[in-house]
């Protein structure tokens, strides 16, 4: 009788083998699909931005380097080079690769609420 079960037991446990696997390997994919969407797809996005930004980098704008530098590009060398101006009149070429951070050109600060125009003065006639 105990051999009987035992022969049973294995003959079925071939069959779920199978399905075993498979309920084991949906939480793995699901895990990396998870990580994919979480950590590696945004870093790509943030990464694939940074390089736009760099590449954008013309005359005037101001620029942070890796080293933490600020100044401002004054003239761009090639693809690959800018020249930036870090002080009057010290000009130094960088790599774009370089730059860590450009910042817009500076613009002057508007009035938040421009001044009120006030009515033109009317003239007197003359009394004839």
């Amino acid at each position: 009788m105990l051999i009987t079960a035992a022969y049973a037991q294995a003959a079925g446990s071939s069959l779920l083998g199978s399905s075993d696997t498979l309920v084991q390997l949906v939480p793995i994919v699901a895990m990396i699909g998870i990580v994919y969407f979480v950590l590696w797809r945004p870093q790509q996005r943030r990464a694939k931005e940074q390089r736009e930004m760099v590449q954008a980098a013309r005359r005037g704008d101001v620029v942070v380097t890796t080293g933490g530098l600020i100044g401002k590009v004054t003239k761009s060398v090639d693809d690959n080079e800018v020249e930036f101006e870090i002080a009057p009149n010290v000009r130094v070429r960088l790599a774009r690769s370089g730059i860590s951070e450009v910042r817009a050109k500076g613009e002057p600060v508007k009035d938040p609420i421009p001044p009120a125009k006030s009515p033109p003065a009317k003239k007197d006639a003359p009394n004839s």
